[in-house]
């Protein structure tokens, strides 16, 4: 029998300008049963700064999901989405619309950029914490995510 591996942990870039909001989702991944590190970024250039590992983010790893809101100052949801599905090098990273919007053209738009799946965040304190283990638990232990930061061919 061979050495069991240490579960490496599963990186997740939270894109969220909401203080409340991304501490109530750091509270919700810590008493996870599933390993894994929560980076928070609180605008959209940020975003997109720690996903091409530039300036102070050039050592960071590249996530293996992205909780996106689309509600961002200097560079909207929409934009970083956008991006994202364009770059030959983070195309395939699942992004998880995690948004107060409930509008139409919000969901249509996401889903047109490709978006994984649109989810409004509940305002009810529990059941917010709810749907942040439900994303992780889907993500996690359901689907299979592709290799971390294998890049397309």
């Amino acid at each position: 029998m061979g050495k069991k591996q240490p579960i490496k942990p599963i990186e997740i870039l939270l894109v969220e300008d909401n203080l409340g909001d991304a501490d109530l989702a750091r509270e919700a991944l810590e008493g996870s049963k599933f390993h894994n590190e929560l980076h928070v970024v609180d605008d959209g250039e940020k975003a997109m700064a720690f996903l091409r590992k530039e300036g102070p983010y050039a050592g960071e790893s590249t996530p293996g999901l992205i909780l996106l809101d689309l509600n961002l100052p200097k560079k909207d949801g929409k934009q970083v989405l956008a991006e994202i599905k364009a770059d030959h090098n983070l195309r395939r990273i699942p992004v998880v619309i995690l948004t107060t919007s409930k509008a139409e053209e919000d969901i249509i738009k996401s889903y047109d950029l490709h978006a994984n799946c649109f989810i409004t965040k509940p305002i009810d304190l529990n059941q917010f914490l709810c749907v942040v283990r439900s994303i992780e638990e889907f993500w996690m232990s359901i689907v299979v995510l592709p290799p971390n930061g294998t890049r397309n061919e």
